[in-house]
């Protein structure tokens, strides 16, 4: 084709019409109201750091206090204790539910009704009153002989107890978190890794879990958040030795319990930042293989097995000859 055959072809013609001008669609609404916003939120913040009785000299002053850095560590440790021991519960009592055996669904149920249906605050004023209902505890044959005893009354065990009412509270709610992953998966899963002759075992490890764990994690992590903030009730095991509690505490001593609120507040935003995170993460990996969009390492790596390198769409480019590759 001539350049003169080119140059009339990309000449407009007197019977086309005009390009079509695209004016974007103007929102001022949305400006309006992100202006009201942020003028709100300015307003807020002025109003808060102008006022006496919050009390920022205070707050800067016990902040990374001794006492509150230590209280946090143990409210870390409640939570992490609890959860693990939750976990571990709920598991076995969602395989219970999901037994054949009707005594052990039936237990498990049960268990489910009353630990779900009752206050977590008033389960943790009776783990406190545990050494007043049971004195002592024999363990060995019934009526027979006993090899243990354990003096309740004498223990100080008042973060154990502590633990164990977070953790029997927080099973029950588990428990349904797993039942719910394990039957999401279905059913032709597990009939194909028997197929291949994978053992029960082997099928729960390989197929079931990896797959269930899409649905277990996120509730799991939102269930961890809300553990760390239930352990400001252990007040009423009694524990003391918290985040909260340690703040009241301090509080009560200075009369300034406004500034020690926001203190415990801060630490508790500031863990709960560091778990949501650890929750992306975990989140993210154990949603590979759910969307077919590649990652960038993924990329990578197909580019390398191929050895070619990633265009500017973020796709492999194809060699000589490649299957899709069109053909001059």
């Amino acid at each position: 084709m001539s350049e003169s055959t080119s140059a009339r072809s990309a000449e407009p013609r007197p019977d086309e019409p005009e390009p079509i001008r695209a004016v974007p669609l103007r929102h001022p609404g949305r400006w309006i109201s992100g202006a009201i916003v942020l003028i709100a939120l300015g307003l807020f913040a002025w109003g808060a750091a102008t006022n006496e009785a919050y009390r920022w000299d205070i707050y800067a002053q016990y902040l990374f206090d001794r006492r509150i850095t230590a209280a946090a560590w143990k409210t870390v440790q409640l939570t992490v204790l609890a959860m693990l021991a939750a976990v571990a519960l709920g598991v076995v009592l969602a395989v219970m539910r999901l037994s054949p055996n009707p005594v052990l669904r039936s237990v498990a149920w049960l268990y489910l009704w009353v630990f779900r249906g009752t206050p977590v605050y008033v389960q943790l004023v009776l783990w406190g009153l545990f050494p007043s209902i049971y004195k002592q505890i024999d363990l060995g044959i019934p009526f027979v002989h006993q090899f243990v005893h354990i003096d309740v009354q004498g223990l100080n065990a008042a973060f154990l107890f502590a633990v164990i009412g977070l953790a029997l509270n927080e099973a029950a709610y588990m428990a349904e978190i797993v039942r719910a992953g394990i039957t999401s998966v279905p059913e032709g899963q597990v009939e194909a890794s028997t197929a291949l002759g994978m053992s029960w075992t082997q099928t729960i490890r390989r197929t079931v879990l990896p797959q269930a764990m899409r649905v277990i994690i996120p509730p799991t992590g939102n269930e961890l958040i809300s553990m760390l903030k239930t352990t400001s009730l252990v007040a009423a095991v009694p524990y003391s030795l918290e985040l909260y509690g340690r703040a009241r505490d301090i509080s009560g001593a200075n009369f300034q319990p406004i500034p020690l609120l926001l203190v415990a507040a801060t630490w508790y935003l500031a863990i709960t930042s560091i778990l949501m995170i650890g929750q992306y993460y975990l989140e993210r990996h154990y949603s590979k293989g759910l969307s077919r969009q590649l990652t960038a390492r993924q990329l990578q790596a197909l580019a390398d097995a191929q050895n070619t390198p990633i265009t500017e769409a973020g796709k492999p480019t194809p060699k000589p000859g490649a299957p899709g590759e069109e053909r001059l």
